[in-house]
């Protein structure tokens, strides 16, 4: 879920409770939490409101001095439904976070993450592409996305969105500017090349 870089401090020091949005389909699910530049985010209430009807206090609690302000805010096709998000921060610890520090694996760990990347690389439209991504960010750490795309003769978008796979196995670690292999990622690169070939991931 994208948050707006004005927003993301008052998320996080609570201020800011609620977001409008305007989309053609409703993009976040209540009850669910998304992980976003601003943390780690509850969504407790989604509900489609009338912008004409948005109260002072919402608009308020969405950051804004006024209802009008809020509004104009706005952004999309206004024949598109307005989203009234109620959300807080998650400050508990990101499991993503605490499995990545998992270096001590099993062999029935080092099994599962295998199988888990050999699915991935069968629903890829591209073919596999799990050993070598995991490769080059071991071999080329902290280095720009979009060089690290070219050289696997990929795009830069579609490469990302296949390191977020690999993050939240826990195989992955995001940095300001590009990547490196978690504890655990480390731990399975090493365990799998210590191992007999069909053990890697195809």
């Amino acid at each position: 879920m994208l948050v707006e870089k004005r927003l993301q401090a008052g998320i996080r020091d609570g201020t800011i409770t609620v977001m409008f949005r305007r989309w053609r389909a409703r993009q976040v699910t209540a009850g669910e939490i998304y992980r976003t530049a601003a943390g780690r985010i509850a969504v407790d209430e989604v509900r489609v409101v009338d912008p004409a009807k948005i109260t002072k206090k919402d608009a308020r609690a969405a950051g804004f001095s006024a209802p009008d302000e809020a509004r104009a805010d706005l952004r999309g096709d206004p024949a598109d439904p307005v989203y009234l998000l109620r959300i807080r921060l998650v400050d508990t610890p990101d499991p993503r976070d605490e499995l990545a520090r998992s270096d001590r694996l099993t062999p029935s760990d080092v099994d599962e993450i295998t199988a888990r990347l050999a699915r991935l690389d069968a629903a890829s439209g591209e073919g596999p592409w799990t050993a070598a991504t995991l490769a080059i960010i071991a071999e080329r750490p902290e280095v720009r996305a979009p060089d690290l795309a070219a050289t696997l003769g990929r795009d830069t978008a579609p490469f990302k969105l296949d390191v977020r796979k690999l993050k939240n196995l826990g195989l992955t670690l995001s940095f300001p500017v590009g990547y490196r292999l978690s504890p655990r990622g480390a731990a399975y690169l090493a365990a799998v090349r210590s191992s007999p070939p069909h053990t890697a991931p195809r």
